[in-house]
């Protein structure tokens, strides 16, 4: 195998009680089903912690944050990554590219039940462009291959970084559902980290991933084709999720209720359109990609109000989760 380092259990790092607090970002790429979610809820445990985007400082929502005493990791999304079908286009490829050249590390997923493909190489691609930051690869879905097919994708991967020029930091097996390496993973990501105090407090979070991903979806369908007149004048606060009433259990429908915000009267014929037209396609299209996201059916309920000025009024601002 050379020179690859592979990490098992045996070799894990002792941490010394002296070690510097750091605190940093992590971001995890990889092609849709490669199990980033999953690996995400299994790093941060059972309560997903989500903190609002401040506006023009974080443009990335932050997935998840774990907390040790020594250190905390913030899990965040790369915009497009993961939904590349819905959300194409050069603009976010550029904010995608951004994403990965501020984080301090990078997971790529790549499941150990699938050979490598186009879309693993691409993804690869655009990483060894990124020359600083360090990469790891983390092989996702151990517990539904045998280890012999394991030996082969962690060859595969080794093999990928030497083609493109560039080494993996670490290459990491893992299994989020048989909760396999998953804190050795946390272990090895953390001294990627810069040395810092704490980003976020821990009482700050809250507990509600979903409705913070579903405002984001609608925000992006909203600004698209009038980013240019409304730049940042668009917040969107999901007021409630419930189930529908009397639905039979095979057939679910999630009601979701959501306002978009503006600061001007004048920028409400912008977002709703004529007749309500435009209004229309935001809610048609947020609804398919809010359906992909959560993996059922869901009504959205959509309405423009304004709230003067929100972006300078610091009551807004919280209101508005920012």
């Amino acid at each position: 195998m050379g020179a690859m380092s592979v990490r098992t259990p045996s070799s894990k790092p002792s941490a010394s009680s002296e070690a510097p607090h750091r605190a940093g970002f992590a971001c995890f790429v990889g092609r849709p089903n490669a199990g980033k979610s999953t690996l995400t809820n299994a790093l941060v445990g059972q309560k997903v912690a989500i903190t609002a985007n401040q506006p023009q400082t974080t443009r990335h929502t932050v997935r998840g944050i774990v907390h040790r005493p020594d250190a905390q990791l913030i899990l965040v999304d790369t915009p497009g990554l993961h939904k590349p079908r819905t959300l194409l286009g050069q603009r976010l490829n550029d904010i995608v590219r951004t994403t990965w050249a501020e984080v301090d590390v990078i997971g790529f997923c790549l499941p150990a039940n699938e050979k490598l493909g186009p879309g693993d190489r691409f993804i690869a691609k655009e990483l060894a462009s990124i020359k600083k930051t360090p990469k790891i690869a983390i092989i996702t879905k151990t517990d539904l291959v045998d280890s012999k097919t394991l030996a082969e994708q962690l060859i595969a991967v080794d093999q990928l970084g030497k083609e493109l020029g560039f080494e993996w930091a670490e290459i990491v097996p893992v299994s989020a559902v048989a909760d396999q390496q998953v804190d050795l993973l946390a272990d090895l990501l953390i001294p990627l980290l810069p040395e810092g105090p704490a980003l976020y407090p821990e009482g700050d979070l809250t507990d509600e991933p979903e409705q913070v991903m579903i405002a984001e979806l609608i925000r992006e369908a909203a600004l698209e084709g009038v980013r240019d007149e409304l730049p940042h004048s668009i917040a969107v606060v999901v007021e409630e999720m419930l189930p529908r009433e009397d639905r039979p259990a095979d057939k679910p429908l999630l009601d979701i209720h959501a306002f978009v915000y503006i600061e001007r009267p004048s920028q409400k014929g912008i977002i709703i359109g004529p007749k309500g037209a435009r209004l229309k396609q935001v809610g048609i299209k947020s609804r398919k990609q809010i359906e992909a996201l959560l993996g059922t059916p869901v009504f959205l309920d959509l309405h423009v109000k304004v709230a003067k000025d929100w972006q300078r009024d610091p009551r807004q601002l919280r209101k508005l989760g920012f």
